[in-house]
């Protein structure tokens, strides 16, 4: 029998896949990125799903809140909003891009990103990256007003 990574325990039997159900969730308090911002919160899936050549995230951001501007050189990553429009500021001079759930944002190496929240409610989103590398990110200056779509 061929040695399988990861793997769980679905109906007594050994399976190749992982299920990360919402309601299980840990989601951990990032302080807000700004000054005068929300606090945002993340859950990691990375461990909860097993995953060993990627990681995932959840993301909740608060209203009128947005991340740090950064470039990643290791990794590149996609983005699914979930519950309500997220806003991205890609490229240099920053592109505003607003996606709703269901669509999907793709970003690759060494793009220069931040992500937003501009509306009046809370946003949902998940983040994806691979390879697993983190650490390296060149942050970026701030971008306090986004531009106009």
């Amino acid at each position: 029998m061929p040695t399988r990574r990861g793997g769980a325990l679905w109906h007594d039997r050994l399976v190749p896949f992982d299920v990360v159900h919402g309601a299980g969730l840990e989601w951990e308090e990032r302080p807000p990125a700004f000054e005068g911002q929300g606090t945002r919160y993340q859950a990691a899936i990375t461990d909860a799903a097993n995953l060993t050549d990627s990681r995932a995230r959840m993301w909740r951001y608060p209203a009128r809140s947005r991340g740090r501007r950064h470039s990643d050189p290791d990794q590149e990553e996609i983005f699914i909003p979930l519950r309500g429009t997220l806003t991205m500021l890609l490229d240099d001079p920053p592109q505003r891009i607003d996606v709703e759930p269901g669509g999907v944002i793709a970003v690759h190496k060494n793009t220069p990103m931040q992500l937003r929240n501009e509306t009046d409610e809370e946003i949902l989103f998940f983040a994806y990256g691979a390879p697993p590398i983190s650490g390296n990110a060149d942050f970026l200056d701030d971008i306090v007003e986004a531009p106009p779509i």
